[in-house]
């Protein structure tokens, strides 16, 4: 039954059925209140009451729903922001560091998987591409120089680029910089 109602379709149907039985059963009362006073006055608020009834379900329908996805959608942004903050706060605490531990490299790991729940597709490909630059300067010793951190710096940025794209992408179209201003202002950023 709840999957009926959930379809406006159906709802829209039976609601015609309603209105239109609704409408025959109080036109054939209404005239048969002819000879008593009010009865007819009373019949019409009636009929105004119950269409009022049932548009005000329906709005009221429609705006639970929009509402509750709205809701979904803050709490999913909300749990994108935390796992890339997360993310982001893990890398700095490694390259501070600057020893790479095993359980280092595992929490990393972990993070691979919080994302492959939460990011986009471009972000998923980035982290990849990160992935790959921060093995290769970290795996032969498992420290991190100066060196080692400005070719994270730069990769970590690429990545910052692209996460920034998936959780504010729509602000930033409706910006006056493009996203490749917005690209080139990030990288430059890393360079002090």
């Amino acid at each position: 039954m709840q999957k009926w109602m959930e379809n406006s379709t159906f709802t829209l149907i039976m609601s015609a059925v309603v209105f239109v039985g609704g409408y025959f059963f109080l036109r054939l009362a209404y005239h048969m209140s002819d000879r008593m006073p009010f009865t007819q006055e009373i019949i019409l608020v009636i009929l105004g009451t119950l269409a009022t009834v049932l548009i005000t379900a329906l709005l009221l329908n429609k705006q639970t729903a929009v509402e509750l996805d709205k809701e979904q959608s803050v709490k999913f942004i909300e749990l994108k922001t935390e796992t890339y903050q997360r993310l982001i706060d893990a890398l700095e605490a490694m390259v501070i560091r600057q020893d790479i531990t095993r359980e280092d490299l595992t929490r990393l790991r972990f993070h691979t998987h919080r994302l492959a729940i939460v990011a986009s597709p471009a972000v998923l490909e980035e982290y990849q591409h990160f992935l790959e630059v921060f093995h290769e300067h970290v795996d032969a010793d498992h420290h991190v120089s100066l060196t080692d951190a400005d070719a994270i710096a730069q990769a970590l940025a690429n990545l910052t680029v692209h996460i920034r794209a998936d959780l504010i992408g729509e602000l930033d179209r409706e910006s006056t910089r493009s996203a490749a201003q917005i690209r080139a202002q990030i990288l430059t950023n890393i360079k002090i």
